[in-house]
């Protein structure tokens, strides 16, 4: 059985920081050296992602009108559009992992999510 322990506070805090590295990063670590879409990816998606935990309700969304399971589900087609980037848009090098390192990240966080159902039986 997985233990799962992120709940929905926890992840709340994860959101902002996550996105602000989705928008940063790019330009830190220069990516893009094996594909435009490499840095452009990333920081299109770390808007979105902070647009997203604006709008989710949750104790840290400010507008809180998306329920935080469509959060959790883009969440995972995020993981997954990440983990798969480098094999279909031909990333290599350090954007081959920062992508797969966040992608398998994510799918990480989604797959350990505990929900507010299982924190009321358990």
């Amino acid at each position: 059985m997985i233990m799962r322990f992120i709940t929905k506070n926890i992840h709340a805090y994860l959101d902002y920081p996550v996105a602000l590295a989705l928008i940063g990063l790019p330009f830190i670590l220069g990516l893009g050296a094996s594909h435009p879409l490499a840095f452009t990816l990333s920081v299109v998606t770390g808007v979105a992602a902070f647009l997203l935990t604006v709008l989710t309700d949750h104790h840290l969304g400010v507008f809180k009108v998306l329920p935080y399971k469509l959060h959790l589900a883009v969440d995972g087609a995020v993981g997954a559009v990440f983990t798969l980037a480098p094999f279909v848009l031909g990333f290599s090098g350090l954007d081959m992992i920062y992508y797969l390192a966040n992608g398998l990240t994510v799918l990480a966080v989604v797959g350990l999510h505990k929900s507010d159902d299982a924190a009321v039986t358990a």
